[in-house]
């Protein structure tokens, strides 16, 4: 099994990449701006997080769109990963109203998919300014955190996820069980 990281600038994304090595997945980290087809094979994909503003420098996230539409597999969007996504389906993403940096309590709503392992409430670290305002249909929401509505979503069809904090830290409980079960659901 073969799950790449897109590595979008994250300061984090080696992270990422050891939380994938440690359950045995085959893991490389690629620019942004790897063509798609070169990802034939891939099981699944992990959208880093990053410093480029989605607002501002949404080039400098390569090809992301191109992944999501040429690739049928599972993608975990972390961060401006998830940002991106929910750009990407039509959602709006802007300035956050409290950008948030440390700890921060989520609640999740939902528990589908990836999201089955969380309790209802857990710490997460976060590293971010701008964030999602406003899901498009094809998105649910699954988790908020007082200062951010949109801390975790689905796709309603396919196995796109999205987090707005960052698991791969040792700060934010139950990270590795979410990327545990992201692994599972790239082995469907």
């Amino acid at each position: 099994m073969r799950i790449d990281v897109v590595d979008n600038g994250g300061q984090w994304t080696h992270k990422e990449w050891r939380q994938l090595k440690s359950f045995g997945v085959e893991s490389t980290i690629i620019a942004n701006t790897t063509e798609p087809s070169k990802l034939a094979g891939v099981d699944g994909l992990v959208l880093s997080g990053g410093a480029p503003s989605i607002v501002s420098e949404l080039d400098k996230l390569g090809n992301i769109s191109g992944y999501i539409e040429e690739l049928s597999v599972p993608i975990l969007g972390i961060c401006v990963g998830a940002q991106f996504i929910a750009l990407h389906f039509g959602g709006e993403v802007g300035p956050g109203s409290t950008p948030e940096f440390g700890r921060t309590i989520i609640e999740m709503s939902r528990h589908d998919g990836i999201f089955s392992s969380l309790p209802a409430t857990f710490t997460a670290w976060e590293n971010h300014n701008d964030e999602v305002k406003k899901l498009p249909d094809s998105l649910i929401l699954a988790g908020s955190s007082s200062n951010c509505r949109v801390q975790a979503f689905f796709h309603r069809d396919r196995p796109i996820y999205g987090v707005q904090f960052h698991p791969e830290v040792n700060d934010t409980q139950n990270g590795r069980e979410l990327f545990s079960s992201f692994v599972s659901t790239c082995r469907k």
